[in-house]
């Protein structure tokens, strides 16, 4: 889904849905060799951008999110709704399809 934003920062999150930037792959190994393209693979890493206030139960009270801007989390390797802006590609997620959050 390509979009007209011009920053993604002016992209608000909703309910429990939170947006997120795949970590790239390194593109030199510890030796210093360069890897091409075609042999490094899509990471399941991604930085927390933004996150929505959370959604509803069934009693109508707020449910926090699990993660916030910042964090580091295991996402799916497909899912998610893709957001391109220029160059960039965004995901949003939402807060139960995470897989889990990584602790540095």
């Amino acid at each position: 889904m390509t979009t007209a934003l011009k920053s993604i920062k002016s992209l608000a999150p909703l309910l429990d849905r939170i947006l997120v930037q795949r970590i790239k792959a390194e593109t030199k190994t510890a030796g210093g060799i360069f890897l091409p393209e075609s042999s490094l693979k899509e990471l399941n890493e991604a930085k927390v951008l933004a996150v929505g206030p959370g959604g509803l139960d069934k009693d109508g009270k707020r449910v926090a999110v699990s993660v916030a801007p910042g964090d580091k989390v295991l996402i799916p390797q497909y899912g998610g709704s893709p957001i391109k802006v220029g160059s960039e590609e965004y995901s949003l997620f939402r807060d139960h399809e995470l897989l889990a959050k990584i602790k540095e």
